[in-house]
């Protein structure tokens, strides 16, 4: 399982490109100005010592060498490099330390800007145009890279600081992706074809899923007798639970033991339940709430067997570093074609509504009976910034798609049972014309947050997947 933890430190590469054309006090310059700024972010430098070479810069192979062998000493912990240019910089020491390292991680190329009025031997850079070269290297090396929003800025300036955040999110989420693993109880519902998906192409892009049936966690319930008091009581604590019976708490409390001990004896970074009707037909629950207990506790949970829509999740926590939810695109907004309402029964994790309480699903209920669905959650997600991203595998092209959006969650007063929000997308017709267009499942990973072109980013230039990006 890989934590997502919000202000956790991060381990990146720093190369330090250097041209013996210019002034060696450059590169001692930079290292000065960029290390600190960098520890400032939450990020540990992985660089070559200031002694070595000319104040640990790479201009040589033999520079290149080193440094590469100083990265895979961190290989474990680096999560992303960074090419900084003091000065025009050795275009191709900074892609054979790229080539020969076994770090194989997302790549910012980063220039220091020139002052017009310093433009002698002693402070000229030329790192402008020695950014160009060193892209061409790398593209001609095969290597992927991310670029700064400005073509050379300052580590002070708060363009960097934009930047290196949005890069640190793109090298959590191709972090958590590379090796994810999903978890998924039961079978799809029988008349939800829409959560479909490949476990081949998964796969075949270093995602493993790991299947379990819903009898095997319901008939594991039973060994956990001793501990299910002390978890009703973390689900007390969790959200307000007056409406909910004692009997179906701790038969929720028993149903999120099993879980998270299968999750811990396999590894799992997200997981899928089959919510209907199975549990509510074996178990007597509605398991909203242990899976919004879940996602508020770094392990993205979604329903009815989605397991695109896990996926969709982790990404979007590990671009945020906030919980996600899976929500339906589920209803206009009167005529206002800017505006449509998310809803689920209740699986939305706690922090992300403005009150939430738990009791039953309403409309499962109307069929499988209040007494046999109480765990839902009730409330409205609060207002501010929204990210879209829905992971899809599309098997008849045997490839993995996604799109991103953003929008705003926006104040209504709505008389709606459940998890619910009303939101507000820019050119919304498009994006759902898109959506039906392109074969989209009505499931969306949404997280209270602008992230989509971390999301975009990390989905097309390192993990190969096609992208619509629908605030480009």
């Amino acid at each position: 399982m890989k934590n997502i933890e919000k202000n956790e430190e991060i381990s990146m590469g720093i190369i330090l490109g250097n041209r013996g054309f210019f002034a060696d006090e450059l590169c001692k310059k930079a290292r000065a100005e960029l290390l600190p700024q960098l520890e400032n972010m939450g990020i540990k430098p992985v660089i070559l010592p200031e002694e070595e070479n000319v104040y640990g810069s790479v201009e040589t192979r033999s520079d290149a060498r080193k440094c590469a062998q100083l990265f895979n000493q961190h290989k474990d912990e680096i999560k992303g490099i960074i090419v900084s240019l003091p000065n025009f910089g050795d275009e191709k020491a900074a892609a054979q330390t790229l080539r020969m390292t076994e770090v194989d991680v997302p790549v910012l190329v980063h220039a220091f800007p020139d002052d017009v009025g310093k433009m002698d031997y002693e402070n000229r850079r030329d790192s402008f145009c020695g950014k160009i070269s060193v892209c061409n290297n790398l593209r001609q090396y095969g290597i992927d890279y991310t670029l700064t929003e400005m073509h050379n800025e300052d580590p002070a300036s708060e363009s960097f600081k934009k930047d290196i955040e949005k890069f640190k999110g793109i090298c959590r989420v191709v972090d958590v992706l590379n090796g994810a693993r999903v978890g998924i109880i039961g079978p799809r519902p029988a008349d939800f074809n829409t959560v479909r998906y490949s476990e081949k192409l998964l796969e075949y892009n270093d995602i493993s899923v790991e299947p379990i049936g819903v009898i095997d966690i319901v008939e594991e319930i039973d060994t956990y007798r001793e501990e299910v008091q002390n978890e009703v009581e973390k689900l007390k604590n969790y959200m307000d639970t007056s409406e909910v019976d004692e009997e179906p708490l701790r038969k929720m409390a028993g149903f999120s033991l099993a879980v998270n001990n299968w999750i811990e004896q396999n590894d799992l970074d997200t997981a899928a339940i089959q919510c209907w009707d199975a549990l509510q037909k074996h178990l007597g629950i509605n398991p909203c709430a242990v899976m919004s207990y879940l996602s508020n506790s770094n392990l993205p949970a979604a329903c009815e067997s989605d397991v695109m829509g896990a996926l969709s999740m982790l990404a979007l926590q590990a671009a945020s570093t906030e919980p996600s939810a899976l929500a339906d695109w589920n209803n206009n907004f009167g005529d206002n074609p800017e505006q449509a309402v998310l809803f689920h029964c209740g699986n939305f994790a706690s922090d992300m509504y403005t009150e939430c309480k738990m009791k039953y699903a309403e409309i499962l209920g109307s069929t499988l009976g209040e007494e046999n669905t109480q765990g839902a959650v009730y409330g409205m997600l609060q207002p501010g910034d929204i990210t879209f991203a829905r992971l899809s595998t599309d098997d008849t092209q045997g490839k993995i798609k996604a799109y991103v959006a953003e929008g705003e969650i926006v104040e209504e007063d709505l008389k709606i049972n459940g998890s619910w929000g009303a939101v507000r997308v820019s050119e919304l017709q498009d994006l759902l014309q898109y959506i039906c267009n392109n074969g989209f499942e009505h499931h969306v990973g949404i997280n209270l947050s602008a992230v989509s072109d971390i999301l975009a980013e990390a989905f097309a230039n390192y993990m190969g997947w096609e992208v619509y990006n629908h605030n480009n």
